[in-house]
């Protein structure tokens, strides 16, 4: 992998991340169309570096939100912070629970399964267009839509289904405000992209992994940093876009994506 594949898988990651179109199916897909064999660890720790770049971002962006639940969690007082705090830790657990115990099986699906991430981009597009929808309310998220989130949360860490897109689809199928729900789903996997990046630094097999990784730290840093610059400009413009914006339209993207990613990989 050289420097402008990184430069252009971090772009990809800025963006796809706050686009409910799956930033890990197009990383998949930009990295098998580049034609790289690269081993279930490199690839997978790549992906890793550029969703660390994203949270990086995210927090950049809701640093106000990010203080907001660190204040709830220490307080320990029942009052509207230590709630929302509470949410988000609740929304994390089924996630956190998939990546605890299934870490190394998880890893098998991050090399170059396209055929995978076509249908996963089709289910993507499927649940953007049953949630265009649903009725707009203005409800906030409870605790019950909180665990319903994670719950999808945890099915998206399949590459080819959106998190962004599978988390605020289902709020908003649950009647949640749309803008409350995508600042929910941008929030809500900031703790599990540190916790992650943390367990693979303490691991005993991080040093073997990395020494054995085919991409060099110089490529990392670029494919972080341009993730990073690039994740800040599409978070604050996304954060209005999907409010605005009809999920139908990238219903319709998933779906022709999916359906590329399809066609490549039968007759390529």
């Amino acid at each position: 992998m050289t420097l402008l594949d990184a430069i252009i898988l971090g772009i990809i990651q800025g963006l796809t991340e706050f686009l409910p179109v799956s930033s890990s199916g197009h990383i998949e897909i930009m990295k098998a169309i580049q034609g790289q064999e690269l081993s279930g660890e490199s690839s997978m720790m790549m992906t890793v570096v550029l969703h660390f770049a994203t949270a990086l971002s995210t927090i950049a962006v809701f640093w106000k939100e990010v203080v907001q639940i660190f204040r709830g969690l220490f307080q320990f007082k029942i009052n509207d912070e230590f709630l929302f705090a509470g949410k988000i830790v609740l929304s994390m657990i089924p996630a956190a629970f998939v990546g605890v115990f299934f870490d190394e099986f998880i890893e098998t699906f991050f090399s170059g399964k396209i055929l995978l991430v076509g249908f996963m981009l089709i289910l993507t597009g499927v649940i953007l267009f049953i949630a265009e929808r649903a009725k707009r309310t203005s409800k906030s998220v409870g605790f019950g839509d909180a665990l319903l989130i994670g719950i999808a949360q945890m099915i998206a860490i399949l590459p080819g289904i959106s998190r962004s897109g599978a988390t605020i689809g289902t709020s908003v199928m649950l009647g949640i405000d749309r803008e409350k729900a995508a600042r929910f789903s941008f929030l809500m996997v900031v703790p599990l992209i540190l916790g992650k990046v943390a367990k693979d630094v303490l691991s005993p097999k991080f040093s073997e992994e990395l020494a054995n990784s085919e991409i060099s730290s110089s490529v990392y840093a670029v494919g972080f940093a341009a993730a990073f610059i690039i994740g800040i400009i599409a978070c604050t413009w996304m954060i209005k876009l999907v409010k605005k914006s009809k999920l139908t339209y990238f219903a319709y993207y998933c779906f022709a994506a999916g359906i590329a990613a399809i066609c490549w990989t039968t007759f390529a």
